[in-house]
């Protein structure tokens, strides 16, 4: 385990990491593709990196393969960023490596190289920095950090460390994002077991409408985010694809519609929303801004090929949001 002696992070980020290999032709198959770019990728490496560019402290919480790939990985979160020192290289399994099929507008099929597991899943809780996770601003953990033991243990390990012992007590600013990917759970009941006790010590939540069904069991969004607020959640966020995005709150909800853009890849769009949140939390903003600017940052990302590197800065968000509720205003 590595411990930190520095000041406390902005962002603490807990998850997925590896190498994304996207094609440079879009438009067909992998089996027609003759070029393809690499780039750093994972959820939570991308989420790290969008908070980062946005002018955070944000540090990782992973793991890599003792391989090439895995150097890539931690030189690459360092020179976008990202802190690495929470990022453990392991033996017995590679770095992941992502391929996508690039269908624009809306069809971008993944194909995940993660068996039989990844380096990030074998984070046990003797890894983790429980003290950084307790002074982080900020923490955000993803559900796929649930599927397999012993990243499992290690999650509800550093929830109890930043919440203390008192029941029902959460830490503000600690973020499940509920990132629900099929291939990575033995059943969809068991990610909802493994998501419902994982709600319990967080006070954010954010997913869409698929991911709030198998956390709760409802996919229309007010009822989605009723549920998530009825199990102690502080916000409840729920992203509608063309229907824009609603956050609730037990006393308010808004709903904020999309930005129209031409769309090159969607994967990295909800890592981009994501890192536009924590900016948006961490600086206190109304929930009606901390969204239309989530959604600028996402809809940025959409219109670029890569996702880690293609991360906006706050000026660029911060356009595309304005110019959007001017828009919107004179409409």
């Amino acid at each position: 385990m590595t411990v930190s002696t520095a000041r406390p992070h902005d962002v603490l980020v807990i998850g997925r990491s590896g190498v994304d290999v996207y094609p440079l032709q879009v438009g067909v198959g992998l089996e027609e593709v003759e070029s393809f770019g690499k780039f750093l990728g994972g959820s939570a490496a991308n989420v790290a990196v969008a908070a980062a560019r946005l002018g955070h402290r944000s540090a990782l919480i992973s793991g890599v393969g003792d391989d090439p790939f895995g150097r890539f990985v931690r030189a690459e979160l360092a020179r976008l960023g990202v802190d690495n020192d929470f990022v453990d290289t392991h033996d017995e399994y590679p770095t992941p490596v992502t391929f996508c099929e690039i269908f624009p507008p809306d069809n971008f099929p993944l194909y995940f190289y993660r068996q039989p597991s990844a380096p990030d899943l074998q984070i046990g809780p003797d890894a983790i920095d429980l003290s950084a996770v307790a002074a982080a601003r900020l923490y955000w953990s993803t559900v796929t950090g649930l599927s397999e033991e012993p990243s499992r243990s290690a999650h509800f390990a550093a929830w109890a460390a930043r919440n203390g012992t008192a029941d029902g007590d959460r830490s503000p600013l600690t973020v499940l994002d509920l990132d629900y990917r099929p291939m990575f759970w033995a059943s969809p009941a068991e990610a909802t077991t493994q998501v419902q006790r994982a709600l319990q010590h967080v006070s954010v939540a954010v997913g869409n409408r698929e991911e709030c069904e198998i956390a709760v069991g409802e996919s229309d969004p007010a009822k989605a985010a009723d549920a998530l607020l009825d199990l102690g959640v502080e916000l409840a966020i729920v992203k509608q694809g063309p229907r824009g995005v609603l956050g609730k709150t037990k006393h308010s909800a808004v709903t904020v519609p999309p930005n129209e853009v031409d769309v090159v890849n969607g994967l990295g769009a909800g890592d981009a929303f994501g890192g536009s949140l924590i900016h948006g939390l961490l600086h206190g903003w109304p929930l009606q801004k901390t969204l239309r600017y989530a959604n600028a940052a996402g809809a940025i990302v959409a219109s670029r090929l890569e996702c880690s590197t293609a991360m906006p800065t706050a000026a660029e968000v911060a356009t595309l949001a304005e110019q959007t509720a001017v828009g919107a205003a004179n409409a």
